[in-house]
């Protein structure tokens, strides 16, 4: 009875298994990654705190901040196109001495970065804007300051 059982239980298990492995193969489509809800909860608090730091404060450093941390966490984020403007906007402020904070308080490599290192920063991330977010409503704004910067850089190659 025992052996007859124990018989039964793994042929049970093996036909469930085999039935798992089937359900997986021959699929033809990728399969659909939503966006993570926490992620993008903490993604716009960070916006939310960088555009209190960079209308209220004029903290263009601690917004900057702000700023790459959303870019580094969430690339998909749904605002990223506003990210990428006030980065842009951040940093091209910092290299004119604008705001309330330093700009020798951005030490990112550990090195203070010089005017024309945040004007190409500026220039790094309105050219990502307007060269990946066509329908963006920061798109124009982007574009006028990029004409005071050289232009915009090329898009990058796959």
């Amino acid at each position: 009875m025992k052996k007859s059982l124990i018989f039964t239980m793994c042929f049970a298990v093996s036909l469930f298994l085999a039935a798992g492995a089937r359900a997986q193969s021959g699929a033809k489509q990728s399969p659909q990654v939503a966006p993570d809800s926490d992620l993008e909860k903490d993604s716009r608090h960070n916006l939310e705190v960088a555009r209190h730091y960079f209308r209220t404060r004029k903290a263009y450093v601690a917004a900057l901040q702000r700023c790459e941390e959303i870019i580094a966490s969430n690339p998909a984020f749904s605002k990223i196109d506003e990210v990428l403007f006030m980065a842009g906007q951040s940093s091209l402020n910092l290299s004119q001495g604008k705001g309330r904070q330093k700009p020798n308080l951005y030490k990112p490599s550990g090195a203070n970065p010089t005017p024309e290192e945040f004007r190409d920063m500026a220039r790094d991330y309105f050219s990502q804007l307007v060269n990946s977010h066509s329908d963006s409503s920061f798109r124009a704004q982007a574009e006028d300051e990029l004409k005071s910067l050289g232009g915009a850089k090329p898009k990058p190659l796959p």
